[in-house]
């Protein structure tokens, strides 16, 4: 995945859209892009005590694609998207889930992501959430928050994994 740059100069004198849209992409190829490299096992090495794995965040991201940006615009149910209900239960790991078809799947509902908000304005309100209706700027701004919060998270575990660490205690 590779997208404008958020530090090109032509992006700090776009529209906000373009901008909140610019920083989405930016975090997004970040987080794909994590397990770049990593052997199967690497991406699946589990390193901290909760479900989080390099190859479990990519996945809980699709998840989160999907429930912003598919159930949030079209209402649809999980059930209907084909996700889980929970949060927790997207980090879960199948035996058939691979770096490659995790990526393809992320790939897949970032542009879904990107195809449901085309013709959205920041102030369109999405109706399909469990909080209630909320404004496509706040969903922006949520997302961004949370790729954000997982790429970082990203960055530790893949030093870790690359580094053969799991503590310095």
């Amino acid at each position: 995945m590779v997208f404008q740059q958020s530090t090109e100069p032509a992006v700090f004198h776009a529209t906000l859209r373009d901008q909140f849209e610019t920083f989405l992409d930016e975090h997004r190829s970040a987080l794909h892009d994590s397990l770049n490299g990593l052997t199967e096992e690497q991406a699946r090495r589990s390193l901290v005590t909760s479900k989080t794995t390099l190859l479990g965040l990519v996945k809980h991201a699709t998840f989160v694609e999907k429930v912003w940006f598919d159930e949030g615009i079209t209402c649809r149910s999980r059930a209907e998207i084909g996700i889980p209900d929970s949060p927790d239960e997207s980090f879960d790991l199948h035996d058939d889930d691979t770096v490659a078809s995790v990526q393809h799947v992320y790939q897949q509902a970032c542009a879904a992501s990107r195809r449901a908000t085309a013709e959205l304005t920041l102030d369109d309100l999405l109706r399909g959430n469990r909080r209630g209706p909320l404004p496509l700027r706040w969903v922006y701004l949520h997302t961004l928050r949370e790729l954000a919060q997982h790429c970082g998270h990203a960055d530790i575990l893949r030093e870790q994994v690359l580094n053969g660490t799991t503590s310095h205690g």
